[in-house]
Protein backbone atom coordinates (compact mmCIF):
# COMPACT_ATOMS: atom_id res chain seq x y z
CA UNK A 1 0.00 0.00 0.00
CA UNK A 2 3.06 2.95 0.69
CA UNK A 3 4.56 2.05 -2.89
CA UNK A 4 0.95 2.70 -4.39
CA UNK A 5 0.38 6.42 -2.07
CA UNK A 6 4.34 7.05 -2.95
CA UNK A 7 3.43 6.57 -7.04
CA UNK A 8 -0.01 8.51 -6.97
CA UNK A 9 1.07 11.61 -4.86
CA UNK A 10 4.55 11.81 -7.15
CA UNK A 11 1.77 11.77 -10.04
CA UNK A 12 -0.29 14.31 -8.27
CA UNK A 13 2.78 16.54 -7.94
CA UNK A 14 3.88 15.81 -11.47
CA UNK A 15 0.30 17.27 -12.68
CA UNK A 16 0.40 20.29 -10.42
CA UNK A 17 3.69 21.24 -11.66
CA UNK A 18 3.02 20.44 -15.49
CA UNK A 19 -0.80 21.21 -15.86
CA UNK A 20 -1.37 24.98 -17.45
CA UNK A 21 -4.51 26.34 -15.82
CA UNK A 22 -7.65 26.35 -18.24
CA UNK A 23 -11.52 27.22 -18.23
CA UNK A 24 -13.49 25.23 -15.22
CA UNK A 25 -16.15 23.75 -18.23
CA UNK A 26 -12.79 22.18 -20.19
CA UNK A 27 -10.68 21.57 -17.35
CA UNK A 28 -9.22 18.35 -17.12
CA UNK A 29 -10.35 15.86 -13.84
CA UNK A 30 -7.13 15.93 -11.86
CA UNK A 31 -7.46 12.06 -11.14
CA UNK A 32 -7.74 11.26 -14.62
CA UNK A 33 -4.11 11.07 -15.23
CA UNK A 34 -3.51 9.20 -11.97
CA UNK A 35 -5.78 6.21 -12.60
CA UNK A 36 -4.68 5.70 -16.03
CA UNK A 37 -0.62 5.73 -14.73
CA UNK A 38 -1.45 3.42 -12.12
CA UNK A 39 -3.32 1.16 -13.79
CA UNK A 40 -0.85 1.30 -16.47
CA UNK A 41 1.72 0.77 -13.90
CA UNK A 42 -0.31 -2.19 -12.10
CA UNK A 43 -0.63 -3.87 -15.79
CA UNK A 44 3.02 -3.74 -16.19
CA UNK A 45 4.00 -4.98 -13.11
CA UNK A 46 1.87 -7.70 -13.21
CA UNK A 47 3.38 -8.56 -16.34
CA UNK A 48 6.47 -9.06 -15.43
CA UNK A 49 5.41 -11.42 -12.48
CA UNK A 50 3.53 -13.67 -14.41
CA UNK A 51 6.51 -13.87 -16.88
CA UNK A 52 8.27 -14.96 -14.35
CA UNK A 53 6.00 -17.41 -12.34
CA UNK A 54 5.56 -18.75 -15.94
CA UNK A 55 9.35 -19.28 -15.97
CA UNK A 56 8.94 -20.52 -12.21
CA UNK A 57 6.38 -23.31 -13.54
CA UNK A 58 8.47 -24.74 -16.67
CA UNK A 59 11.06 -25.21 -13.98
CA UNK A 60 8.64 -27.23 -11.77
CA UNK A 61 7.09 -28.89 -14.55
CA UNK A 62 9.99 -30.47 -15.79
CA UNK A 63 11.38 -31.44 -12.44
CA UNK A 64 7.37 -33.02 -11.93
CA UNK A 65 8.17 -35.05 -15.18
CA UNK A 66 11.46 -36.43 -13.32
CA UNK A 67 9.67 -37.58 -10.80
CA UNK A 68 7.16 -39.23 -12.17
CA UNK A 69 9.85 -40.97 -14.28
CA UNK A 70 11.35 -41.82 -11.51
CA UNK A 71 8.54 -43.44 -9.93
CA UNK A 72 7.44 -45.23 -12.77
CA UNK A 73 10.41 -46.95 -12.75
CA UNK A 74 11.05 -48.14 -8.94
CA UNK A 75 9.28 -51.12 -7.51
CA UNK A 76 6.43 -50.85 -4.78
CA UNK A 77 8.87 -52.60 -2.44
CA UNK A 78 11.21 -49.38 -3.00
CA UNK A 79 8.73 -46.59 -2.97
CA UNK A 80 7.40 -48.04 0.93
CA UNK A 81 11.11 -48.02 1.79
CA UNK A 82 11.65 -44.12 0.95
CA UNK A 83 12.16 -41.90 3.84
CA UNK A 84 9.31 -39.45 4.86
CA UNK A 85 11.89 -36.67 4.10
CA UNK A 86 12.06 -37.74 0.92
CA UNK A 87 8.22 -38.42 0.32
CA UNK A 88 7.91 -34.63 1.78
CA UNK A 89 10.43 -33.08 -0.97
CA UNK A 90 8.29 -34.70 -3.95
CA UNK A 91 5.11 -33.82 -2.13
CA UNK A 92 6.34 -29.74 -2.25
CA UNK A 93 7.02 -29.98 -6.03
CA UNK A 94 3.16 -30.61 -6.55
CA UNK A 95 1.82 -28.25 -4.33
CA UNK A 96 4.79 -25.50 -5.36
CA UNK A 97 3.01 -26.11 -9.01
CA UNK A 98 -0.16 -25.47 -8.05
CA UNK A 99 0.31 -22.51 -5.83
CA UNK A 100 2.64 -21.15 -8.78
CA UNK A 101 -0.78 -21.86 -10.70
CA UNK A 102 -2.94 -20.14 -8.70
CA UNK A 103 -1.06 -17.28 -8.64
CA UNK A 104 -0.69 -16.91 -12.06
CA UNK A 105 -4.60 -16.84 -12.15
CA UNK A 106 -4.65 -14.08 -10.04
CA UNK A 107 -2.52 -11.93 -11.22
CA UNK A 108 -4.50 -12.29 -14.57
CA UNK A 109 -7.57 -11.36 -13.12
CA UNK A 110 -5.75 -8.49 -11.84
CA UNK A 111 -4.45 -7.51 -15.20
CA UNK A 112 -7.86 -8.03 -16.79
CA UNK A 113 -9.38 -5.18 -14.18
CA UNK A 114 -6.77 -2.91 -15.08
CA UNK A 115 -6.98 -3.03 -18.30
CA UNK A 116 -10.70 -1.92 -17.86
CA UNK A 117 -9.91 0.44 -16.01
CA UNK A 118 -7.38 1.95 -18.78
CA UNK A 119 -10.72 1.49 -21.47
CA UNK A 120 -12.41 3.38 -18.64
CA UNK A 121 -9.85 6.52 -18.87
CA UNK A 122 -9.82 6.23 -22.70
CA UNK A 123 -13.87 6.11 -23.14
CA UNK A 124 -14.09 9.20 -20.95
CA UNK A 125 -11.55 11.55 -22.55
CA UNK A 126 -12.69 10.29 -26.21
CA UNK A 127 -16.42 11.51 -25.03
CA UNK A 128 -15.42 14.21 -23.15
CA UNK A 129 -13.81 15.00 -25.87
CA UNK A 130 -16.26 15.57 -27.87
CA UNK A 131 -18.82 16.96 -25.90
CA UNK A 132 -16.78 20.07 -25.22
CA UNK A 133 -16.99 20.70 -28.91
CA UNK A 134 -21.00 19.66 -29.01
CA UNK A 135 -22.73 23.53 -29.67
CA UNK A 136 -25.77 22.06 -28.34
CA UNK A 137 -25.19 21.94 -24.64
CA UNK A 138 -24.27 24.77 -22.37
CA UNK A 139 -21.61 25.61 -20.03
CA UNK A 140 -23.30 25.09 -17.05
CA UNK A 141 -24.25 21.46 -18.48
CA UNK A 142 -20.87 20.66 -19.31
CA UNK A 143 -19.44 21.60 -15.41
CA UNK A 144 -22.37 18.93 -14.48
CA UNK A 145 -20.97 16.44 -16.93
CA UNK A 146 -17.49 16.61 -15.28
CA UNK A 147 -19.03 16.28 -11.97
CA UNK A 148 -20.52 13.36 -12.95
CA UNK A 149 -17.32 12.08 -14.42
CA UNK A 150 -15.21 12.71 -11.39
CA UNK A 151 -17.68 10.85 -9.41
CA UNK A 152 -16.98 7.73 -11.59
CA UNK A 153 -13.23 8.06 -11.61
CA UNK A 154 -13.01 8.56 -7.81
CA UNK A 155 -15.28 5.47 -7.28
CA UNK A 156 -13.00 3.52 -9.56
CA UNK A 157 -10.01 4.22 -7.36
CA UNK A 158 -11.76 2.11 -5.11
CA UNK A 159 -10.72 -0.85 -7.68
CA UNK A 160 -7.11 -0.13 -7.51
CA UNK A 161 -7.44 0.17 -4.01
CA UNK A 162 -8.67 -3.52 -3.76
CA UNK A 163 -6.06 -4.45 -6.27
CA UNK A 164 -2.89 -3.51 -4.26
CA UNK A 165 -4.49 -5.21 -1.22
CA UNK A 166 -4.23 -8.30 -3.10
CA UNK A 167 -0.99 -7.96 -4.60
CA UNK A 168 0.24 -7.11 -1.03
CA UNK A 169 -1.21 -10.55 0.46
CA UNK A 170 0.91 -11.99 -1.58
CA UNK A 171 3.44 -11.09 1.07
CA UNK A 172 1.49 -11.37 4.11
CA UNK A 173 -1.43 -13.79 5.24
CA UNK A 174 -4.54 -13.87 3.17
CA UNK A 175 -6.68 -16.92 2.63
CA UNK A 176 -7.25 -17.87 -1.01
CA UNK A 177 -11.22 -17.47 -0.49
CA UNK A 178 -10.48 -14.14 0.63
CA UNK A 179 -8.41 -12.82 -1.88
CA UNK A 180 -10.70 -14.25 -4.37
CA UNK A 181 -13.46 -12.50 -2.89
CA UNK A 182 -11.30 -9.07 -3.47
CA UNK A 183 -10.63 -9.65 -6.52
CA UNK A 184 -14.32 -10.34 -7.37
CA UNK A 185 -15.14 -7.32 -5.90
CA UNK A 186 -12.41 -4.97 -7.67
CA UNK A 187 -14.31 -6.16 -10.39
CA UNK A 188 -17.59 -5.70 -10.03
CA UNK A 189 -16.86 -2.04 -9.03
CA UNK A 190 -14.62 -1.65 -12.32
CA UNK A 191 -17.79 -3.16 -14.10
CA UNK A 192 -20.54 -0.94 -12.70
CA UNK A 193 -18.04 2.36 -13.27
CA UNK A 194 -17.75 1.18 -16.93
CA UNK A 195 -21.33 0.55 -17.60
CA UNK A 196 -22.13 4.04 -15.34
CA UNK A 197 -20.17 5.80 -17.78
CA UNK A 198 -21.18 4.11 -21.32
CA UNK A 199 -24.58 4.58 -20.16
CA UNK A 200 -24.02 8.38 -18.97
CA UNK A 201 -21.96 8.46 -22.31
CA UNK A 202 -25.13 7.74 -24.30
CA UNK A 203 -27.52 9.16 -22.59
CA UNK A 204 -25.52 12.96 -23.57
CA UNK A 205 -25.75 11.83 -27.12
CA UNK A 206 -28.96 10.97 -27.26
CA UNK A 207 -29.63 14.78 -25.77
CA UNK A 208 -27.76 16.11 -28.29
CA UNK A 209 -29.46 14.00 -31.31
CA UNK A 210 -32.96 15.52 -29.56
CA UNK A 211 -31.81 19.16 -29.72
CA UNK A 212 -31.35 19.12 -33.29
CA UNK A 213 -33.32 21.57 -35.02
CA UNK A 214 -32.99 19.77 -38.81
CA UNK A 215 -32.80 16.46 -40.44
CA UNK A 216 -29.13 18.12 -41.68
CA UNK A 217 -28.04 18.56 -37.87
CA UNK A 218 -29.22 14.80 -36.84
CA UNK A 219 -26.75 13.40 -39.51
CA UNK A 220 -24.17 15.70 -38.41
CA UNK A 221 -24.29 14.93 -34.93
CA UNK A 222 -24.77 10.93 -35.46
CA UNK A 223 -21.11 11.75 -38.29
CA UNK A 224 -19.45 13.81 -35.41
CA UNK A 225 -19.87 10.76 -32.91
CA UNK A 226 -19.75 8.06 -34.98
CA UNK A 227 -23.32 6.27 -34.73
CA UNK A 228 -24.18 4.51 -38.03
Amino acid sequence: MKTKKKIMICLLCFLLISTPARPATVAAIPILEIVKAVAKKVIKAIDLRIQKLQNKTIWLQNAQKKIENILSKLKLDEISDWTEKQKELYKNYYEELAKVKSIITYYQRIKDISEKQVRLVDEYERAWSLFQKDTHFKASELDYMQSVYSGILDESLKSIDQIFLVLDSFTTQMSDAKRLEIINSAADQIDANYDDLTLFNRQNVLLSLQRAKTEHDVKSIKQFYGIP
